[in-house]
């Protein structure tokens, strides 16, 4: 995408580059911010997002603040004619934040489905974990700890 942005577009991704105000209306609040209207940031957002310049925007939860200390990537091995049955099952867990389906071509690593899975307790994920593998048509799995969080930054271009 090869365009200019004016300075209050400029201004609306400033604001949806960082953290977005926490309020029930937090694109009317970016257009009180920037002097525009809350049609302009959203047909802003819209339009950025169509043409392929950003692939997704959405609010990010700080889970540790919630009170869910504990996660865990369980890596699963899946058939490709499974996976829709295994993501909806998935889905269902109020446990599980997001799964994906990403077969490896590395010979010694037979996992294709991977579910984020958080808790309030190390106890309470293996217990999702063994109730997902009781529920769903999921093969053999591995528990992929997160030994620490690295920080997470988005790229800044105004």
């Amino acid at each position: 995408m090869s365009r200019t942005f004016s300075e209050t577009e400029r201004a609306i991704l400033r604001i949806a580059q960082a953290d977005l105000p926490d309020s029930l209306t937090p694109y009317a609040d970016m257009a009180a911010q920037t002097g525009s209207s809350e049609e302009e940031v959203l047909a802003l957002l819209r339009e950025l997002r169509e043409c392929g310049a950003i692939r997704r925007f959405g609010a990010s939860i700080k889970h540790q603040k919630t009170g869910w200390n504990h996660n865990a990537m369980v890596a699963w091995q899946v058939d490709a004619d499974k996976v829709d049955a295994c993501g909806k099952a998935a889905a269902r867990n109020p446990h599980i934040s997001h799964s994906y389906y990403r077969p490896s071509p590395a010979e010694d690593w037979p996992y294709t489905f991977y579910t984020m899975i958080h808790g309030r307790s190390e106890q309470e994920c293996l217990d999702v974990v063994r109730d997902l593998a009781a529920a769903a048509p999921l093969g053999p799995y591995a528990v992929l700890r997160s030994l620490r969080e690295l920080k997470k930054i988005s790229m800044t271009y105004f």
